[in-house]
């Protein structure tokens, strides 16, 4: 009985484990290229980069991000009552997967809870880009 308790234990914990490192990639691709400017927070810097934690921006635009990320952008952007002027450099060597999972994980982080996107709406929303 106590070896059967013993595998439940492992699977919980490997469970447990596997759910704390969602989107793995997607924060690794982050903090490479984004927490530059947005911060490991997600807070940004204020009056010069938007922050994406809370940010009514990245809830309300989700079909714009992958196109952000790829593309940057140059345009002021309003978020959560504030405007940005500073431009966006893109990271155009991102792969729609890897851009899948920033989304994902910036989605997921700093409590957001703004949803999961799919790869294959990634995808059509990058061939929609300009």
């Amino acid at each position: 009985m106590s070896k059967y308790k013993a595998a439940i234990f492992i699977l919980m914990a490997f469970t447990t484990s596997c759910k704390q490192e969602t989107y793995k990639q997607g924060k690794i691709l982050y903090q490479n290229f984004c927490a530059n400017c947005h911060m490991e927070d997600g807070t940004g810097l204020p009056g010069i980069i938007p922050p994406l934690a809370g940010a009514d921006y990245v809830r309300d635009n989700q079909r714009l991000l992958p196109c952000l990320i790829r593309h940057g952008v140059q345009k002021p952007l309003t978020v959560n009552g504030k405007v940005y002027t500073t431009p966006m450099e893109g990271v155009p060597k991102l792969t729609e997967f890897e851009i899948t999972n920033v989304i994902n994980y910036i989605n997921t982080s700093w409590g957001n809870d703004y949803g999961i996107v799919k790869h294959p709406d990634v995808r059509l929303l990058l061939e929609d880009c300009k």
